[in-house]
């Protein structure tokens, strides 16, 4: 069977271009449906030597200009955040913010809420068993943009949250995971971030970015329905020495994308994950990632719970794997998802995919 790309992926462009039309930032963003292939580190840094330049990607620059309300101390931040008005900008200087922020004042469309600083701004959520670092609580149209996140249990968290976009941010040394989509936070966008260093409390929750609930928790986090944090959009990180995946989507979550993102499987412990993603949501589009290193399959489907795991397609995907498994592994044929040939596998010991590929027309 011959699907075309052409219209089932220039919705997905034209979402993606719409989401980043919030940032009115620079940096690249990734060709949808191409096949060019985006550098990647043979094997990626860990510790304080992944943290990046001053002008590396994802610094702050954007929106963060001279106008806002300047804060310089984790007592100023607080206050700041407590009641922000539309269309506010709060503009954190170089320094160590050391605590749980959390923020429960929404923007709007036309005025979002944007919180930006310099890698040199560090949040600070110290021990890393308990705590959100940040924390965005039915907290809608906000961009969080440039500097650092570490220490916490887990680093940047969104509940019901939706339209906020996360750029450009240095997430690492986090007991858990790095981002977490969750509780219905929907039409988000996770751009140009860098992690590292995530799981150091508990291996098996050290995903670099998730997006939903595990079924088992609905009922803690979704009114025991599935968690719909739906038409999320991931794209432009680079993610590496995560415990767990580098990307974990959850069942119950729909038509997201996750495009143009650099991963690496250093770090990744064996029981945790066996992929650098792992998709169980349905109908999402995993397109222009490339991949390097992974203890089993680069990119990876499954099915964990009924009618779930279903529609995803996959494209012009690069999975250098050096491991014993695919590039592209399907849990069960019955799940329709599409794995179009002009995604590419090197090093993979089991084979290019044990599903096979469908020919694409552009």
């Amino acid at each position: 069977m011959v699907i075309s790309l052409r219209t089932g992926l220039a919705s997905v462009l034209a979402l993606v271009l719409a989401s980043l039309a919030l940032a009115a930032c620079g940096g690249a963003t990734a060709t949808v449906g191409g096949t060019k292939t985006p550098s990647i580190s043979p094997s990626a840094p860990s510790g304080t030597s992944a943290q990046p330049g001053p002008q590396a990607q994802g610094s702050a620059g954007g929106v963060c200009g001279k106008s806002g309300v300047r804060v310089s101390t984790a007592g100023q931040l607080s206050s700041a955040l407590k009641a922000p008005s539309p269309g506010e900008t709060i503009l954190l200087a170089p320094g160590t913010y050391a605590g749980h922020f959390k923020v429960t004042v929404s923007g709007t469309a036309s005025t979002p809420i944007t919180l930006c600083g310099p890698r040199s701004a560090v949040i600070d959520g110290g021990g890393v068993k308990s705590g959100y670092t940040f924390y965005l609580d039915r907290a809608s149209w906000w961009r969080i943009e440039g500097f650092t996140v570490e220490g916490g249990q887990k680093g940047v968290v969104t509940d019901t949250s939706d339209h906020d976009l996360i750029y450009g941010l240095y997430v690492h040394g986090i007991g858990d995971e790095a981002i977490h989509l969750r509780s219905f936070s929907s039409w988000d966008t996770v751009s140009h971030n860098v992690i590292r260093d995530t799981g150091l409390d508990v291996p098996f929750y050290g995903e670099g970015i998730y997006v939903g609930s595990a079924n088992h928790n609905w009922c803690r986090y979704s009114g025991c329905k599935p968690d719909q944090s739906d038409h999320d959009v991931i794209i432009d990180n680079n993610v590496a020495d995560t415990t767990a995946e580098n990307v974990d989507i959850k069942e119950g979550t729909s038509f997201g994308t996750i495009t143009g993102n650099q991963f690496n499987g250093a770090g990744m412990n064996p029981s945790a994950a066996t992929s650098w993603v792992n998709v169980k949501g349905n109908d999402w589009t995993i397109t222009g990632n490339t991949g390097i290193d992974s203890n089993k399959d680069g990119f990876s489907d499954h099915q964990v719970y009924p009618g779930w795991g279903m529609g995803n397609v996959f494209a012009s995907n690069h999975a250098i794997v050096n491991g014993p498994g695919y590039g592209f592994y399907v849990q069960s044929k019955r799940l329709n998802d599409v794995v179009y040939c002009n995604n590419t596998a090197t090093a993979a010991q089991s084979g290019f995919s044990n599903h096979a590929c469908t020919p694409a027309v552009s």
